[in-house]
């Protein structure tokens, strides 16, 4: 019985090569995830569309940032709406202030990197 992986909600998502976003696309995708993508131009990432606007799916179980924490005021009550079991703060989006929130909501905060966790066999 082969089991369906939930999906992963990529925010910040970018269809620049160099950026961490474009990479985490590729490597969960490589991974068998499902990918939705958020960003700031609408684009697309091998077979991943990126939109601007915030989709509400119920059957996202990890949201993985790659947005400073000046703009992720604008994605506090849409993430916790989401209810994901998991919110990945990559290097240099961590916000003590949205992770308690996230906490007091009860969903599950990581700091970490989400290239290093799929590549160590750890997502």
């Amino acid at each position: 019985m082969k089991t369906e992986k939930k999906s992963t909600l990529v925010i910040g998502a970018s269809t620049n090569p160099s950026r961490y976003s474009y990479l985490a696309i590729n490597l969960l995708r490589q991974h068998g995830h499902k990918v939705i993508a958020i960003g700031l131009r609408n684009g697309k990432v091998g077979d991943v569309g990126i939109t601007v606007d915030k989709p509400l799916d119920e059957s996202i179980d990890t949201v993985t940032l790659y947005i400073g924490p000046k703009i992720q005021s604008q994605y506090v009550e849409y993430v916790k709406a989401l209810n994901p079991r998991r919110v990945i703060f990559n290097p240099g989006t961590e916000n003590q202030e949205f992770e308690d929130k996230l906490k007091e909501a009860g969903i599950e905060v990581i700091e970490a990197c989400t290239l290093v966790m799929l590549s160590t066999g750890q997502y």
